[in-house]
Formats: structure tokens, C-alpha cells, sequence
């Protein structure tokens, strides 16, 4: 069995769905990639995906689609994306073992590329998902 390249808790799956059923139209699921920004460098980039062609690999849980960008992938190998929601903010987070460091506020974040000689060694084999 390939490894995912991300994971979804219940509750990111469950806001996933709640995206698409209110966008209605040609809403399909969600995007994740990464964007340069912010004091750390980088951010997560959430995007609505309407175009039936989407390139990058497809995570699924309970019936909500998750896409994630192919230039984002070794950022994001063994990610779990999940939704939050306190007192101060909602929103989606992500635990990222490529994380190395972020900003103070949390908006922005600095990654490596996942090390893809360790996962091969855990057994988990890094396979290109179909379409990408």
C-alpha cells in the first residue's frame, strides 16, 4: 500500500463538506499548497477547486476530496490537516512533520522536504498518486 501523502481528521473532513455543499456550483473539494510568505517564509494555501481537470494527489476521508498541489508534496508528505475552532480563530491546521520552525503568531511557517529515504525505511513507499 502507497503511503498518503496527507491525512484528514474528521473535523477537516467534515468543514471539507461543509466548503463544497455552500459554494455549490462546480465545487469539488479544496487545494493545498504552500505559497512563499509571511516572517517564516512560508504559508499553507487552502484554495476551492471548481476545474474538473485538477492535477496533484487526492486524499479522501468520509466523502470529502482534499487535492494537494504537486509542487507542494515533499513539503507536505505525512501531514494531518485538521479544523479547529476557539476562541480567538477558526480555521484549518496543519501538523506537519517537515515543519522546522514558525513565526510567532503562527500564520507563516518554515519547511523542509520531506526526507524521502526515511519513509522508505519506515515502509512507506512514496508513489505518485494517479492524474498527477
Amino acid at each position: 500500500m502507497a503511503f498518503a501523502v496527507m491525512s484528514l481528521t474528521e473535523a477537516a473532513a467534515s468543514r471539507v463538506r461543509e466548503i463544497v455543499e455552500n459554494a455549490g456550483g462546480d465545487a469539488r473539494g479544496i487545494r493545498v499548497g504552500i505559497k512563499k510568505g509571511g516572517c517564516a517564509g512560508m504559508e499553507y494555501a487552502v484554495d476551492l477547486v471548481t476545474d474538473a481537470a485538477v492535477k496533484g494527489d487526492l486524499v479522501e476521508r468520509d466523502g470529502a476530496k482534499v487535492w494537494v498541489a504537486p509542487e507542494a508534496v515533499l513539503y507536505l508528505l505525512g501531514t494531518e490537516m485538521d479544523f479547529e475552532v476557539t476562541t480567538l480563530r477558526s480555521g484549518f491546521t496543519f501538523h506537519n512533520p517537515n515543519q522546522t520552525s514558525a513565526c510567532g503568531c503562527g500564520e507563516s511557517v518554515e519547511l523542509k522536504p520531506a526526507d524521502l529515504a526515511a519513509l522508505a525505511a519506515q515502509g512507506n513507499p512514496v508513489v505518485p498518486a494517479a492524474g498527477t
